[in-house]
């Protein structure tokens, strides 16, 4: 009942009249309104599709982030209401939507990431943001929370799906670029883009070398695309794509308050002595098809296969490949429903991966002694399907539902000489239905109202059931009920996107750190709560002037725990609050100062008793549209040179000796030039 009074009254309290008014370029917030002729047509096609969700919904184009450095998803998704993407190191990016994956001590969990639909996660949920190019990407769409049911799961976070550019959609023919600046940085990227007849090709690759701002940080990175496509009339293709990357990073490691206050740039003596790295590499192919029946009704399917293989000296060096393969089918209708408007999908989704794993003794970064085999087996079937019925040519009813299931098989084998090591073979079994209800209002100038309540149930990965010799540790799925109501559209010079929720959870999964020398604890809460508002507004002052403003207020917190009783969760601060103010010249130059504001540092650990500082940044972009396709732009980053954490390792109790810091990048100055012809 409480979530649906929440849901009510956000809905109440976001209906904000719209009126027609003046179109302008937004690159992250979904607009509803006519097409934008500043808008290029396949970033419009993509807003105008996610706008049918009854839910926060948004597009990052790949205009919104080409005239700056962009190395990883913190960069890209900068600008996207509700999405937490903040740098640990290199490319490890801490990303969580709605609280989605908040204790996971490293890269990504209880969030889908995609590329062109198809899944960046293993089979078993863990996900991996590094090997994802944002030059290699067109657009990105984000579903935040149960509005990602398009894509099957029923996670809390929703999904983020990066769309690689095609021989049609890319806006050049040919494009070099290069950057670089601060920390040794040089990246080098090409890329082309043809259309004959009814073929089409993109093909692209990044280098990309620095040393980083602390040591231990050198990174060495090669990434590359293509993409294959066959038309065969309107709506009707074939398409090939693979994506490979080739990534060294070294690992600088957190640090305890006193070492980040002495001196921000130092990397842990462990990481140091141990020369922790992550060298990974990866090719990705995906065979997919869309296919126009009839003017009601459209099918996409295909099949996809990944293969990971990683060099991970940490704790101890980590050995692995894995292969990840699945097949999806989707039909998305439209037509009348006993006289009324209609339209849905529906859909399956079949994934399964296995996982070769190998641990060795850490003698300075190389491979000592065998200490561990073990064999990880997870499967993953999704069939889904969602519909509205417009019950007046306004208002529509949502209704949709996800049912899933989920394996984990794990076997491991005792190593002569290791006494820790065990002979087991084990497995476990989940299974969910993840209902979901809505409304949707559309204004006659395409002004949004929405409203739903849906629920998300996610497994825990291997990582979380920590298979010893007594079998997995007994954790359970995460359940969770989300209500959401808001707003978004136009009115004359103001461009809004704005999202209230609570999702009340039951089992949430939660990490925190044991040590520096072994792997995160992961374990079940009881009720917990997660509640916020997610805002973005823009503003087109006067002619060439524009305001963009994010805001995330995010309210996490256990809900009478016997242990914590309410206290909030770690990691996400509460407030955060994202600003750029940029004036373009007619004779096509730039300038666009920007700032990034925690007013108050997230706590560091469960009892609350340490939070990390809080901070504000100051950056300022410049840039100039040459003719002839020539474009060059200056990033400069922490203009005043703030020592701030960007981001913390959750623990139980923090103490001086908790090694829970990761120090952000200083005053940093980059340069890039792009050529287009």
């Amino acid at each position: 009942m409480k979530l649906l009074l929440c849901a009510s009254a956000g809905l109440c309290a976001l209906a904000v009249p719209a009126v027609a008014g003046a179109q302008t370029t937004v690159d992250s917030v979904i607009v509803t309104a006519r097409p934008d002729p500043e808008d290029p047509a396949v970033v419009a096609g993509a807003r105008r599709d996610l706008s049918e969700t009854p839910g926060a919904v948004s597009v990052i184009a790949a205009e919104a982030y080409e005239d700056r450095l962009a190395l990883a998803l913190d960069d890209m998704l900068r600008d996207a209401p509700g999405v937490f993407a903040q740098k640990k190191w290199g490319g490890d990016i801490r990303i969580s939507i709605r609280g989605s994956g908040l204790g996971n001590a490293n890269h990504n969990r209880g969030l889908l990431l995609a590329q062109d639909g198809l899944p960046l996660n293993e089979a078993d949920g863990y996900g991996d943001s590094q090997i994802a190019d944002p030059l290699i990407t067109r657009y990105a769409e984000v579903y935040r929370g149960g509005n990602a049911l398009r894509f099957g799961g029923a996670l809390l976070g929703g999904a983020i799906n990066m769309v690689t550019p095609t021989g049609e959609t890319a806006p050049f023919d040919n494009r070099i670029r290069i950057d670089g600046g601060a920390f040794g940085l040089l990246r080098e990227h090409a890329a082309m883009a043809r259309q004959t007849g009814a073929w089409d090709v993109f093909a692209a690759a990044t280098n990309q070398t620095g040393q980083g701002e602390r040591s231990q940080s050198q990174q060495n990175i090669q990434f590359g695309s293509l993409n294959l496509g066959r038309s065969f009339g309107e709506d009707r293709e074939v398409r090939l794509i693979l994506n490979g990357g080739n990534i060294k990073q070294e690992i600088p490691g957190a640090l305890t308050r006193v070492q980040f206050e002495t001196d921000p740039k130092q990397a842990s003596a462990g990481n140091v002595a141990r020369d922790y790295a992550r060298d990974l590499r990866s090719l990705r192919g995906s065979l997919r098809t869309r296919w126009r029946l009839n003017e009601s009704a459209v099918v996409e399917a295909g099949a996809y296969v990944i293969w990971k293989e990683l060099d991970h000296p940490i704790f101890q060096v980590i050995d692995q490949e894995s292969r990840n393969y699945g097949l999806f089918a989707r039909l998305d209708w439209q037509g009348e429903v006993a006289g009324l408007r209609a339209d849905g999908y529906a859909g399956a989704w079949l994934r399964e991966g296995d996982l070769d794993s190998h641990l060795y003794v850490n003698q300075q970064g190389a491979r000592g002694a065998l200490t561990s085999v073990s064999f990880q087996n997870a499967a993953a079937r999704d069939i889904f399907a969602e519909g509205r019925l417009f019950v007046t040519d306004r208002l529509a009813l949502v209704g949709g539902a996800t049912w899933g299931a989920a394996e984990r098989d794990y076997r491991s084998f005792a190593v002569p000489g290791q006494p820790m090591t065990f002979n087991l073979s084990t497995g476990k079994d989940f299974d969910w239905l993840a209902p979901r209800v809505g409304l949707l209002w559309e204004a006659p100038d395409g002004a949004q109202l929405f409203a739903n309540l849906t629920r998300s149930v996610e497994p825990p990965n291997f990582g979380a059931l920590s298979p010893s010799g007594a079998g997995f540790s007994p954790v359970e799925a995460q359940e969770a009920w989300t209500a959401e109501a808001g707003a978004r559209g136009r009115r004359g010079a103001l461009t809004w996107d704005v999202t209230l929720y609570r999702a009340e959870l039951d089992k949430e999964l939660l990490m925190f750190s044991v040590d520096n020398d072994h792997p995160a604890s992961t374990f079940n809460a009881d009720e917990t709560v997660h509640q916020g508002l997610e805002a973005a507004l823009d503003w087109r002052l006067a002619t060439g002037w524009r305001l963009r403003q994010t805001y995330a207020w995010s309210d996490f917190r256990f809900d009478g725990d016997a242990q914590y009783g309410d206290n909030r969760l770690p990691i996400v601060p509460e407030h955060l609050y994202r600003a750029e103010l940029r004036y373009d010249h007619p004779a096509g130059w730039f300038a666009a100062p920007s700032a990034e504001w925690v007013p108050e540092g997230p706590w560091v650990d469960f009892a609350n008793t340490v939070r990390a500082p809080d901070y504000a940044i100051a950056n300022l972009n410049l840039g100039w549209t040459a003719p002839r396709g020539v474009t060059v732009f200056l990033d400069i980053r922490n203009l005043t040179d703030e020592a701030y954490v960007s981001n913390v390792q959750p623990v139980t109790t923090a103490s001086p000796a908790s090694a829970v810091y990761w120090p952000g990048d200083g005053r940093s100055i980059f340069a890039g030039l792009t050529v287009e012809f």
